[in-house]
């Protein structure tokens, strides 16, 4: 199966759970990236059954409102049912590194606040220790230097994702070559770095269900 057939195949498997967990003016929270855009198209079926939706990103709310799909602010929505969203990597015990397209700190607060955060992923993205794909840090702009600084007395090399503005209004920095061996305790020092806004690490909030695409078929992974 090519990797697009893998996407679309773990977006329809979590299509079919989440209908599972409808119930009257159910929310669901719908993240970013190319693997959940094959989700929000599967969401175009059920649009009249749902209570409506929170986006992760512009991106995915544009998406969503040209299917018909309400998007509500979070503020504003009652409780999130399930939140579904890709995965740059992800490890045996759903913790992720997420980030790429620069919706992390959007994708953290959901993730948050939703009562399960389904991931969907290819295979690709399952690694045995966090750290090849370079860890997205969403900063503020006058503290970008200060933070690349500190990232580095962390061990790992930060690059300025030039050109990238986030939803937020903010930078992104990509830290690499880290190998991430305690998840839970770098998330916790980063995020006490001041100027940080968030990072793309989900390991103190980890996903509660991985919907895995492989060669082999769909395999669904709890913690």
């Amino acid at each position: 199966m090519t990797q697009d057939e893998l996407k679309r195949a773990v977006a329809l498997t979590a299509y079919e759970y989440v209908e599972t967990l409808l119930e009257d003016d159910t929310i669901i929270g719908v993240g970013t990236g190319s693997t959940t855009n094959f989700f929000i198209a599967e969401l175009g079926k059920i649009k009249h059954r749902i209570g409506g939706t929170v986006a992760s990103s512009d991106e995915s709310a544009r998406r969503l409102k040209e299917l018909g799909i309400p998007v509500y602010d979070l503020n504003s929505a009652g409780p999130v049912a399930v939140y579904v969203d890709g995965a740059d990597e992800t490890n045996k015990h759903l913790q992720l590194i997420k980030g790429g397209g620069a919706a992390l700190t959007r994708e953290k607060i959901i993730a948050a606040v939703a009562t399960e955060f389904v991931c969907i992923a290819d295979e690709s993205k399952m690694v045995g220790v966090l750290g090849k794909f370079p860890l997205p840090i969403e900063v503020i702009p006058m503290a970008r230097s200060h933070v690349a600084r500190q990232l580095v007395l962390l061990g790992g090399d930060p690059v300025y994702r030039e050109g990238c503005i986030t939803d937020n209004g903010n930078h992104i920095l990509d830290l690499y070559n880290l190998e991430i061996l305690d998840p839970r305790s770098l998330e916790q020092q980063i995020n006490q770095i001041t100027g940080v806004v968030c990072n793309g690490l989900f390991a103190i909030r980890g996903a509660d269900r991985l919907i895995l695409g492989t060669n082999s078929g769909v395999k669904t992974y709890l913690p």
